[in-house]
Order: C-alpha cells, then sequence, then structure tokens
C-alpha cells in the first residue's frame, strides 16, 4: 500500500439501513478515494445493483494490492439477508463483527483510520448483546477505560464527558476525575490529531447559570472547577465553569478551539442545528483515528436512492486529514 495514501476501514452499518448505499454512493462520486469496506460483498453487489451504480466490489485480504477501480471489501458475511426497511436481530452479532474486523485492520496497520456507518442500538440489544453505542464499543475493544465523544462540524467542536445516559442519571455520573480526563483526552488528541500546538478548550458548567455560586447546584464548585484548575496547573488552556447558555455566543466560539460539554443533549443540539449533515462524530482517546457520520439508519428511504452521502464524504476527508495531521506531528518528533 502506498503510505502517502490513507486507507480507511469503512464500516457501512445496519445492512437493511442507508449505510450501504452512502458508501457506494461516495464509492461512485470519488472513485480515488482508498476505501475499504469491511462488509458482506454480496450485500454491496446487491444495493449496488439495486441503484444501478456500475461499482465492481473486489474481495480483499490485508497484503494485496489495492484495485484503483474497484470498492476493495474485506469479506464478513451476514446472518441473514437484509430486507430494506426492516431490522432483524440476526444481523446484529454481524454489525459488531465487522466493527471487530475493522479495529484489527487499523491496530495492525493494513489501514490507517476507521470511519463507521449508522448503527441501531436497540436491534443490536433485541439480538442479546448488550449495546449502548459506537463509542463505548470501540473503548470496550481497545481496552481504554474512558474515551470522549466529538462530534464536530464546521467552526464547532463538542467534546462530551458522559454520553448515552438517560438525563436522571448523568448528574450522578459526572466526577472530578471523569471531567479531567475528559479535558486531558481532548487537549492531547487536538494537538495529536488535528495539529492545534495548544488547544484551546471552554468547558461548560452542569447546571444552570453554572450553579448560580452553589445556588443551582454544587457540582460546578465542587466537582468541574477542580478538574478544571488542575488541568491549568499542567499548561491546559481551559476555562470554566461557563454557562451553557452563553458559551456558544460566536465570540466565545472563536475564541475556543473546543467546547467540552457535560452531557449529551446540553451541546449537541446547537452543534447539529450549526452543521447537520456537515458534522462529522469522532472518537477521541484511542489508540487509533475513528470518525463517523452524524445521521441514523433512516429505514424508511433505504433502498429508495435517495440517501445523502455528505456525511460520510465529511467523516473521510476528516479522517484524512487527521491521519495527515498525527504523520506530521510523528515526523516533526524525530
Amino acid at each position: 500500500m502506498n503510505k502517502s495514501r490513507s486507507l480507511l476501514a469503512i464500516t457501512p452499518g445496519e445492512p437493511s439501513g442507508i449505510g450501504p448505499e452512502v458508501l457506494l454512493k461516495l464509492a461512485q462520486d470519488k472513485p480515488s478515494l482508498p476505501l475499504l469496506a469491511v462488509a458482506d460483498p454480496e450485500l454491496l453487489r446487491r444495493s449496488a445493483s439495486r441503484l444501478g451504480l456500475p461499482i465492481e466490489v473486489f474481495e480483499w485480504q490485508p497484503g494485496e494490492a489495492l484495485p484503483s477501480k474497484s470498492l476493495s471489501c474485506f469479506p464478513v458475511k451476514l446472518a441473514k439477508t437484509e430486507t430494506l426497511g426492516q431490522l432483524d436481530p440476526a444481523n446484529g452479532p454481524y454489525v459488531l463483527e465487522t466493527l471487530r474486523q475493522a479495529v484489527q485492520l487499523v491496530q495492525s496497520g493494513s489501514a490507517d483510520a476507521l470511519v463507521t456507518g449508522p448503527v441501531n442500538k436497540a436491534i443490536i440489544n433485541q439480538s442479546g448483546i448488550p449495546f449502548t453505542g459506537h463509542t463505548e464499543f470501540l473503548a470496550e475493544l481497545a481496552g481504554m477505560p474512558q474515551v470522549v465523544m466529538m462530534p464536530a462540524a464546521p467552526g464547532l467542536r463538542v467534546a462530551l464527558v458522559t454520553t448515552h445516559l438517560p438525563l436522571r442519571r448523568v448528574a450522578d455520573a459526572i466526577n472530578s476525575e471523569n471531567v479531567e480526563r475528559c479535558i486531558r483526552i481532548t487537549a492531547g488528541d487536538l494537538h495529536r490529531h488535528f495539529g492545534i500546538s495548544r488547544p484551546r478548550l471552554q468547558v461548560l458548567g452542569l447546571n444552570p447559570h453554572a450553579g448560580e455560586g452553589g445556588h443551582l447546584g454544587t457540582e460546578d464548585d465542587d466537582i468541574i472547577a477542580p478538574a478544571i484548575a488542575r488541568c491549568q496547573a499542567d499548561g491546559i488552556d481551559a476555562i470554566g465553569p461557563v454557562p451553557a447558555d452563553t458559551a456558544f455566543n460566536p465570540p466565545r466560539l472563536e475564541a475556543c478551539d473546543a467546547v467540552i460539554a457535560m452531557y449529551h443533549d446540553q451541546g449537541l443540539p446547537v452543534l447539529k442545528h450549526a452543521g447537520f449533515g456537515r458534522s462529522v462524530n469522532v472518537t477521541l482517546g484511542l489508540p487509533f483515528i475513528r470518525t463517523s457520520v452524524d445521521h441514523g439508519t433512516a429505514l424508511d428511504i433505504a433502498g429508495l436512492g435517495v440517501a445523502d452521502a455528505s456525511s460520510l464524504k465529511h467523516a473521510v476527508h476528516l479522517a484524512q486529514q487527521m491521519v495527515s495531521a498525527s504523520r506530521n506531528k510523528a515526523k516533526a518528533g524525530r
């Protein structure tokens, strides 16, 4: 493989959704992109035939040359042939196996980064496998005690201390150690993978008005502020706790490289409003680069040929940029 080009391992996700379709559309639109699907090749061939796309799917193994005019595919077999728009728990293990195989390809050096398509959490759980989400599953595969989910859109990045939790459990899940690790992971990976020499972070408070001096909750003063102070003492450029209702004003955003939110819906509605279709989900703190689309499986339009591949395109381009920044940093450190 030509290491000047970044080979990206892509998992299309739920086979009955739009994941295979948007991957094929991207491959058709950008044939020069070095993409490696990790999926059932017959699934991709069926999808290409339905869409009328003249794409050859080449079954590839590590060490083989990559064809220039075909979509390469590391084969993982479906349990049952997909029915578009209809979830089947029999294929839940298949979805997770594509992720396992893709991670192995990246960790072994056969691919440079991982890009993931949309999955359906409910059907994976119905298959008998406890599954909270991509972020948590990849952290477990990589053996990392804490990773950071950071969706990114043009002009805005939002890192999360907690991810997929019911709101009533959020406050109990936030402790000073988790907040501190989130700040450190975010600062480190923005430097390592985004080429930002000294990332500027804005850390949100948990409560309205960041607790209003303890009158609206003590977590901001007792948990979040000490975590920020410890990071500041080590030279990390972090400010806060900042009230969430003022943090997303343009002047504040211009003065930071990322916002650290305490929970999922504290920061992501703003980000998706600002960049839906252009936003990308990034997992920080993994020993490899991972980006993902910002949309779901869209079962209602699967197979109709109308799915938009823009989010996958942005996820692929960001992964390439992150690989390039990481290589440049490695060269500079030699």
